[in-house]
């Protein structure tokens, strides 16, 4: 089972290839680039230069979110279109699980931070058990105060990773010391490996979906449907 996986929930463009106990190709682009200009060319990029054919995946997965709003909708809609045009399933994976997959087996909690501005952060809190990726709050949109304060009730080693490290990297070794561990760049930031692999496990074990049930999963409204009162995000509850 060929898995392609696409990530735009941030400024990082990336695009990879899995099948079981193989990554095929990867591509990943952390630059400020307009997004719907080069995700299609970077997948057409990844596709041929490992000398597959679009055909030949057999389940097209995303980052669903939570993350940019304009990046979700760009990611989501490239997988869709090329889920309905091959008539292949699709698995969405939180942005969130992801970031946490590129600490696969680390000491400790794993805390995803990405930053949503306003000095709130989208987080969960995970841990590697029996081989495996384990989810232990919910999704949630915090101040990064409360999700410091939230960490207090374990007493181990926490290791972050996302955009958020970047902004927020001074306040957390103030408020947590030597229990906050960080990242290094290679793994701090979206990789659509660790989709890709999220979703192949998914994927064997029979959670897929339609092109058509696929949606972006927002932790809270954009600034103009806050201004308008409108907001057509679906809430995700499980990982």
């Amino acid at each position: 089972m060929k898995v392609l996986a696409v990530d735009t929930s941030s400024l990082v463009i990336s695009v990879a290839i899995v099948e079981p106990k193989i990554l095929i190709a990867e591509y990943v682009l952390n630059q400020e680039k307009n997004h719907s200009m080069k995700t299609v060319p970077a997948i057409e990029m990844v596709v041929d230069d490992c000398g597959e054919n679009i055909k030949n995946m057999d389940v097209f997965a995303v980052a669903h979110g939570p993350g940019s709003f304009t990046g979700l909708r760009i990611g989501v809609a490239t997988i869709k279109a090329l889920a309905q045009a091959l008539d292949r399933p699709v698995v969405g994976v939180s942005t969130l699980d992801g970031l946490a997959f590129n600490l696969a087996y680390a000491e400790g909690l794993i805390c995803p931070i990405m930053d949503a501005r306003r000095q709130q952060v989208y987080t969960s809190v995970y841990k590697f058990c029996d081989g495996r990726l384990t989810r232990l709050e919910e999704y949630m949109a915090a101040p990064l105060k409360e999700l410091i304060g939230l960490l207090s009730k374990w007493d181990e080693p926490v290791n972050f990773c996302g955009d958020g490290i970047l902004a927020y990297r001074q306040l957390i070794e103030q408020e947590m010391g030597s229990r906050a561990r960080f990242a290094p760049p290679v793994h701090a930031l979206q990789r659509a490996s660790s989709i890709a692999w999220l979703a192949l496990e998914r994927a064997l074990e029979g959670q897929i979906q339609r092109y058509w049930e696929l949606k972006p999963f927002y932790l809270r409204k954009s600034q103009a449907e806050q201004k308008f009162g409108s907001f057509d995000g679906s809430k995700e509850v499980s990982s």
